[in-house]
């Protein structure tokens, strides 16, 4: 199945301010992504059944890359702190629907 892939305006914004090394991990994992969606460790969500996460390590820092594939899409939805804990994961997924 082909999946159409899709960035949040907030992922874009993080992507933006990332060096071009982290850009480049970035696009290399988002390339397996469309391979297979269903690759990387899935975590919970209230409102989303499937939302996955990749861990990064991004300018040493961990650093985690959110999804979610609703039907035919993957929606890239953010990149997290690992420090913050996915105390604002809710709060980004909300801009989904």
């Amino acid at each position: 199945m082909d999946f159409e892939v899709v960035a949040t305006e907030y992922f874009i914004s993080r992507l933006e301010h990332l060096d071009e090394k982290a850009k480049r991990i970035i696009r290399s994992k988002i390339e397996l992504v469309k391979l297979n969606p269903f690759r990387y460790k899935r975590i919970h969500s209230k409102n989303y059944s499937q939302v996955y996460r990749i861990s990064l390590n991004l300018d040493g820092e961990e650093s985690r890359l959110i999804y979610a594939v609703l039907g035919g899409k993957i929606i890239f939805v953010c990149i997290l702190d690992r420090k913050h804990d996915y105390k604002d994961l809710e709060k980004y997924l909300e801009k989904l629907s």
